[in-house]
C-alpha cells in the first residue's frame, strides 16, 4: 500500500502531494502554526513538516506504542491527544506534551477513541463503546466530568466539535444507513444533517464554522474500511449545498481526525494505492 499525504486546496479546488511512502501512515491533524502535519504510522506518531522535502520525525509517545489514528493536536499547540491500547489492551485516551514525552491517561473507561478538541481546550469528545453500544461522549482533559452525550440509537461514531463550542458533528446509523448528525456539546436532541444514499462518516467543521468536510462510501459497504473507492464531500453547517470535492482510494486512514488548515483555506489528507 502506498500512502500520498496530500493537501486539497479550497480556492483553486487542486491538491499538491506533501510526502509519499510505501509505508502506512494515516490521519493528518494540521498544527495550530501551521507548520507540520502530524500522523500516525505503524503504531507510532509522527511530524511531517510542510516545508519541501522534509522527512517524518517520530514524536516520543514512552509507552503508547501502539497508536491508531484517532488522535489530534489541542488548539493552543502544546498537546497532543493519541488513542493506544498497549497499557490495557483497548484503546485508551492519552495526552501528552506536542514534543513528546509520558502519556497521561484520560479515558478509565474503555474502549475509547478520541475524535476532537472543544475549542477552549478544556474538553474531549470521542467514541467509547459500553456493553457493545458505540456512543459519543465528553470529557476533562484531566479525565473527570465524562457525558454520554447519545444513547445507543444505532452506531455513533467519529464526533468533532464545532469551533463555537455549541455542536458536536458525529456520524450515526441510526436511521439504517450511516449519516452525518449533530448534537448539543452540553446535551440535548440530536438533528440529523445528511440526506444521502451514501455512507457518510466523520464529519469536520470548518475553522471558521462555514463548512463541513466528510468522507463517504458507498452505501452498500459497512463501517469505515479502507482500500476502496471514496469521496470526500464538503456542506454548509446544517446539511445544505453538497458537494463533491474529490474522489479517491482510501477510506480508513483518509481523515479520520481533525484535518484542517488552521486559517480554513485547505485541508490535509492521504490517498492510497496498491504497490506495484
Amino acid at each position: 500500500m502506498r500512502s500520498s499525504i496530500e493537501i486539497f486546496d479550497l480556492k483553486s479546488r487542486t491538491t499538491r502531494i506533501v510526502w509519499q511512502t510505501d509505508a502506512l501512515f494515516e490521519a493528518p491533524n494540521w498544527s495550530p502554526d501551521g507548520r507540520f502535519l502530524m500522523l500516525n504510522s505503524e503504531g507510532r506518531m509522527v511530524r511531517l513538516t510542510l516545508e519541501g522535502g522534509a522527512q517524518p520525525q517520530p514524536v516520543d509517545t514512552g509507552f503508547a506504542i501502539q497508536c491508531n489514528n484517532d488522535h489530534g493536536i489541542s488548539p493552543d499547540g502544546r498537546q497532543v491527544a493519541i488513542s493506544d491500547k498497549c497499557q490495557f489492551g483497548k484503546s485508551a485516551i492519552y495526552i501528552l506534551p506536542i514534543d513528546g514525552g509520558t502519556p497521561k491517561l484520560v479515558t478509565e473507561n474503555l474502549p475509547s477513541y478520541w475524535h476532537g478538541w472543544s475549542p477552549d481546550g478544556g474538553r474531549f469528545t470521542y467514541c467509547g463503546i459500553r456493553d457493545d453500544l458505540f456512543d459519543i461522549y465528553t470529557i476533562a482533559t484531566d479525565g473527570t466530568d465524562e457525558r454520554r452525550l447519545t444513547q445507543g440509537e444505532g452506531r455513533n461514531d467519529g464526533p468533532d466539535y464545532s469551533p463555537d463550542g455549541r455542536w458536536i458533528y458525529f456520524n450515526s446509523s441510526r436511521t439504517g444507513r450511516m449519516q452525518i448528525w449533530r448534537v448539543p456539546a452540553d446535551g440535548g436532541v440530536a438533528e440529523r444533517i445528511s440526506h444521502s444514499d451514501d455512507g457518510d462518516w466523520f464529519p469536520h467543521p470548518s475553522p471558521d464554522g462555514g463548512k463541513v468536510i466528510f468522507l463517504a462510501y458507498d452505501g452498500a459497504v459497512f463501517d469505515h474500511p479502507r482500500d476502496l473507492d471514496v469521496s470526500i464531500r464538503m456542506m454548509d453547517p446544517d446539511g445544505g449545498n453538497v458537494e463533491t470535492l474529490l474522489s479517491l482510494f482510501g477510506g480508513q486512514g483518509t481523515m479520520n481526525s481533525p484535518n484542517w488548515a488552521p486559517d480554513g483555506s485547505a485541508f490535509a489528507f492521504v490517498r492510497y494505492s496498491p504497490q506495484r
